[in-house]
């Protein structure tokens, strides 16, 4: 498996793979499971192991990175925001100091959007199966909208689905939703401290239907918890009298202030904290017990062909609604060695010809289990150097070309051989044409002439 991929990636890939074959049907997959087979110890490993070779030639890991890449501008983007609504929140609590500032409303001001949407997550984990609310669905509608990969309609699903099982999301987007509301209430505060700190403010609270006893008894109630880490608790007498007018003492505006501040923190502050804490820690607790279900119908399905009981032949699937283009490649394992193979020839032709020391001959490619055991072989024991030789005066049909690919996928490095016809015999320079034009398609070196010194010492 690839480095560049996380266990959480390699689980959300195949879980977007396997809606894929649902919407689409079965993807055309035979050098992916010869693959997986190789490689892979258990079912889970192969699955994962095709998962990721099918994503990487359809484009679907690449449409992973990009949705990765808009998820974090949109939480950037979200964190700005948060950025700015928490000064903001502070500045409307505050004014310009040329009023006095009614500390209910301030706090309002401070806490109440930030309580009322605490409560409605509480409500929300707790009885629905929406846990983020609307702040997590817009960083996932900006996630997909900023991705702009057409291979990347599964993959939101596919990550919805796979924590969905386990009931993960709710803790992911948990830790989305409280580290931006701690962002914006750290934004309030610090905005909060730095205009207390170059402005001159005057405290009042102001009520027709309520008394001076009943503002005592709630500003003292919320004071409480503030003034055991040392926030100053203005008494009943500072409360009464700031019910008239600011009173312009500094003790009394250094007590209002510090309330005001100690209240921010307990009770808006710190919750958000502790419960961004708590998410973290039962997210990366729940994405480290990740696992593939491989009794789902659509895993149970590749046991056979990933893990058969018996070898069987043939074509198995339906054709997919689109082909694959073919491609070349060469193999990044550890590989030795030089290999000879020829594809389709003429049987009056003789061969093989006569090879240097060191160069193995793989013989003659006439059918599909002749390459199937010739891929398979190959893929254990990759080659350094592999020469393919055609024969030019058939056509380059898809399935030659994808042979091609695949053996490609399989050696360090890869040469056609496009042989010469009989003696006698003319070669049809359009047919040839194809063939170079079909082998530069697939970035393949291709001669007329056997590239067997090539073949020897890996130079000409």
């Amino acid at each position: 498996m690839t480095e560049t991929t996380t266990p959480l990636q390699r689980l959300w890939l195949c879980e977007a793979i396997r809606l894929r074959e649902e919407y689409a049907g079965p993807l055309e997959d035979s050098e992916a499971n010869r693959q997986a087979r190789a490689q892979g110890s258990d079912l889970a490993s192969r699955i994962q192991l095709r998962a990721l070779w099918l994503a990487r030639r359809d484009g679907q890991q690449r449409a992973q990175l990009h949705w990765l890449q808009g998820a974090r501008l949109a939480l950037l983007l979200l964190a700005l925001l948060a950025l700015a609504s928490g000064a903001g929140l502070a500045v409307a609590a505050l004014g310009d100091g040329q009023r006095p500032v009614n500390v209910f409303w301030a706090l309002g001001s401070l806490l109440g959007l930030n309580l009322l949407l605490l409560v409605g997550w509480a409500i929300g984990w707790l009885f629905s199966a929406d846990s983020g609310g609307p702040l997590a669905r817009l960083w996932l509608w900006l996630s997909e909208t900023l991705a702009r990969d057409a291979q990347a309609a599964q993959l939101a699903p596919a990550l919805l689905i796979l924590l969905g099982r386990q009931r993960l999301e709710r803790w992911g987007l948990g830790v989305l939703v409280h580290g931006l509301w701690l962002l914006a209430l750290l934004s309030a505060l610090t905005t909060l401290l730095v205009l207390l700190a170059t402005r001159r403010y005057g405290f009042v609270w102001e009520s027709t239907l309520l008394g001076g006893d009943t503002f005592i008894q709630l500003t003292q109630a919320l004071g409480t918890l503030p003034a055991l880490l040392g926030f100053s608790l203005p008494d009943a007498e500072l409360i009464r009298a700031s019910g008239d007018s600011a009173l312009n003492s500094e003790a009394a505006r250094l007590s209002w202030a510090g309330w005001l501040v100690g209240v921010l923190l307990i009770y808006g502050i710190l919750p958000r904290l502790l419960l961004l804490g708590l998410c973290l820690c039962l997210w990366r607790r729940g994405v480290a017990g990740l696992s593939l279900d491989t009794s789902l119908p659509g895993y149970s399905l590749l046991r056979e062909r990933l893990q058969p009981s018996s070898e069987r032949l043939g074509i198995r699937d339906a054709a997919p609604a689109q082909l694959h283009q073919p491609l070349a490649g060469a193999s990044t394992l550890d590989s030795q060695g030089a290999v000879l193979v020829a594809i389709e020839l003429d049987p009056a032709r003789t061969w093989p010809p006569a090879l240097p020391r060191g160069v193995a001959d793989a013989g003659v490619i006439d059918s599909r289990e002749q390459r199937r055991q010739l891929l398979d072989q190959l893929t254990r024991f990759p080659p350094a150097r592999l020469v393919i030789a055609c024969d030019p005066r058939r056509s380059p049909d898809r399935g030659s070309l994808a042979l091609l690919g695949e053996l490609s996928r399989s050696a360090s490095a890869t040469r056609v051989w496009l042989l010469q016809p009989p003696a006698g015999e003319a070669l049809d320079s359009a047919r040839l044409g194809d063939w170079h034009q079909a082998l530069d398609a697939l970035q393949l070196k291709h001669s007329d002439t056997a590239p067997l010194s090539w073949l020897e010492t890996g130079h000409d």
